[in-house]
């Protein structure tokens, strides 16, 4: 029997960074959302958060699944849902979209729980830090600058 652990760090924004997940509440019907639709596909969401315009993902990979895929699954099927649930409002977008890119990185036994609660709090970490600059520290702290991946 072979044992696999690979846990990524996904974190994705919606396109153009528009705001559409300003409202707590919407923001926690999502996450419940597609915890839900993950598990239907056999996905393992360990945690999920984000805010006004971005989405972290603490995500337990299985051997047959690789990274792309498992984020084109959650972010396509988000958006329709999004769209079919409606009920947002914004003058810079008719519909919902999450941008193509995102970032995935490894995440080591050691730092679990340190990903988890960086995660968890995203409203307060973003009431001090900007969406962009967190990913722009991210990409400079993990020396993405340097190497083109993906």
């Amino acid at each position: 029997m072979s044992f696999i652990k690979i846990i990524i760090h996904g974190v994705w924004s919606t396109k153009n960074r528009i705001p559409f997940l300003k409202s707590s509440e919407f923001r926690n019907e999502l996450w419940d959302h597609i915890r839900e639709n993950s598990k239907k596909k056999n996905i393992y969401i360990d945690t999920i958060n984000g805010y006004d315009e971005h989405c972290h993902c603490l995500i337990s990979l299985k051997s047959d699944q690789c990274i792309k895929d498992v984020l084109q699954l959650i972010k396509g099927e988000s958006s329709r849902w999004i769209n079919l649930r409606g009920g947002f409002t914004n003058s810079f977008a008719s519909k919902f979209e999450w941008q193509d890119e995102y970032l995935a990185i490894s995440v080591s036994e050691s730092n679990l729980a340190i990903v988890r609660e960086y995660i968890k709090n995203q409203e307060r970490h973003h009431q001090k830090m900007s969406f962009e600059e967190e990913y722009k520290a991210f990409v400079e702290k993990l020396g993405f600058n340097q190497i083109r991946g993906g």
